[in-house]
């Protein structure tokens, strides 16, 4: 005996391009679509005809949960064993998107307790899966990633290579291009800095920026303003995607951040500030505006100048930590021995703060990643607010 779809609730972890297909299949089905993205805007949800949702909610409401995003260090083992244990009893899952997305030895517990009452994967952790402990379950379906292996699909490939090479040979169009921006060979040399710099205030803001992005703003002024915008926000949109997805470059972020209902704006100021140029990126949050500014200082090298509205001028290198606490005598040295107990080596050490006796934020490269135990232990710290580990 089978299962019907219809009426039942299908959970989307991920509803890009392929899990908004998925989600118009599945409300043909007369399913209630649910969806977990943490780029899809309310706007895009009620376009797809889906509700958004946390991924806990989506965990304890589908009947069926499928994936449809890249492995990424924010996606791999989405479906932990403890998410997995949070899933209501008789769930289908389902992975057709990239092995490692799901703890396969939880999903064999899951399969054999009849907590999960059934699974299909296309994709493994290792492939080719030539062995797994999932062969053999009962309840467990398998397939060897071959989702393109149709004969429409690798003709219809075929012809889109042949298409877009012929119409960069004739007419030197280019699209779909990994890694090449639409740049004129003048503008290049004088571009360059400027997308770099873009590129790191885009990725600093997607790591600290909580809740769902809705909107996004790229300003720019003083010698920037006389630059052609778009590649810049390109990069912008990149950094900033980049952090949950390995797919995203600067050529294809635009529209990613469009698919996903991201209402982008570009603004250019004429004047001059208090430096001579500037870049501003501004994203909407849940939880309000938070905006993070830059420059280019001395041979062209990117500086963050502003955090959330403090002043502070660091470079975005490498392994860094971010802490936002009380200013208050005494804690730069405690903070200071943690980091020295923990034989963990402090590069360079960046502060800035609103007002005296108010919040304070602490910005320091590191020469490793910091572990979790470490984050927790700063957190402990009296006065300490938030405590995030960044990475450029």
């Amino acid at each position: 005996m089978g299962v019907e779809l219809t009426s039942k609730t299908l959970g989307l972890i991920g509803a890009g391009n392929i899990g908004s297909i998925v989600a118009d299949r599945a409300l043909g089905l007369k399913m209630k679509v649910i969806a977990y993205d943490p780029f899809l805007t309310p706007e895009r949800a009620l376009e797809l005809g889906v509700e958004k949702v946390a991924l806990d909610d989506l965990l304890a409401r589908a009947d069926f949960i499928t994936l449809h995003t890249p492995l990424t260090d924010q996606t791999r083992n989405i479906l932990s064993a403890e998410n997995l244990a949070k899933t209501k009893k008789g769930v289908r899952i389902i992975n057709c998107a990239r092995g490692g997305l799901i703890d396969e030895a939880a999903l064999k517990a899951g399969l054999d307790s009849g907590h999960i009452a059934g699974a299909a994967l296309d994709v493994f952790q290792t492939e080719p899966a030539k062995e797994s402990p999932l062969f053999g379950t009962p309840g467990f379906v398998s397939t060897p990633h071959l989702g393109a292996s149709t004969t429409e699909a690798q003709v219809n490939v075929a012809l889109q290579v042949a298409e877009q090479m012929a119409d960069y040979l004739v007419t030197g169009g280019i699209t779909n291009a990994l890694n090449v921006p639409s740049l004129s060979a003048e503008e290049a040399p004088k571009l360059k800095p400027y997308m770099a710099l873009a590129e790191k205030l885009g990725s600093l803001v997607g790591q600290l920026a909580h809740g769902a992005l809705s909107a996004i703003s790229v300003e720019v002024e003083g010698a920037a303003a006389q630059l052609n915008q778009k590649p810049v926000t390109s990069a912008v949109l990149a950094g900033m995607m980049r952090v949950h997805s390995d797919i995203v470059n600067m050529v294809n972020a635009p529209f990613l951040a469009k698919e996903r209902g991201l209402d982008m704006r570009e603004i250019r100021h004429d004047r001059e500030g208090d430096y001579h140029t500037l870049v501003r990126v501004t994203v909407k949050t849940d939880a309000g505006d938070k905006s993070v500014a830059g420059t280019l200082f001395g041979d062209a090298a990117p500086r963050l100048v502003e955090l959330f509205g403090i002043k502070v001028e660091a470079d975005l290198v490498g392994h860094m930590l971010y802490v936002v606490n009380e200013d208050a005598p005494g804690f730069i040295g405690r903070l200071g021995t943690l980091l020295g107990e923990a034989g963990v080596n402090i590069g360079t050490f960046h502060l800035g703060r609103r007002a005296a006796g108010g919040e304070a934020i602490v910005l320091l490269s590191v020469d490793e990643a910091v572990t979790p135990a470490l984050i927790a232990n700063v957190r402990a710290l009296p006065g300490v607010k938030t405590v995030m580990a960044l990475a450029f």
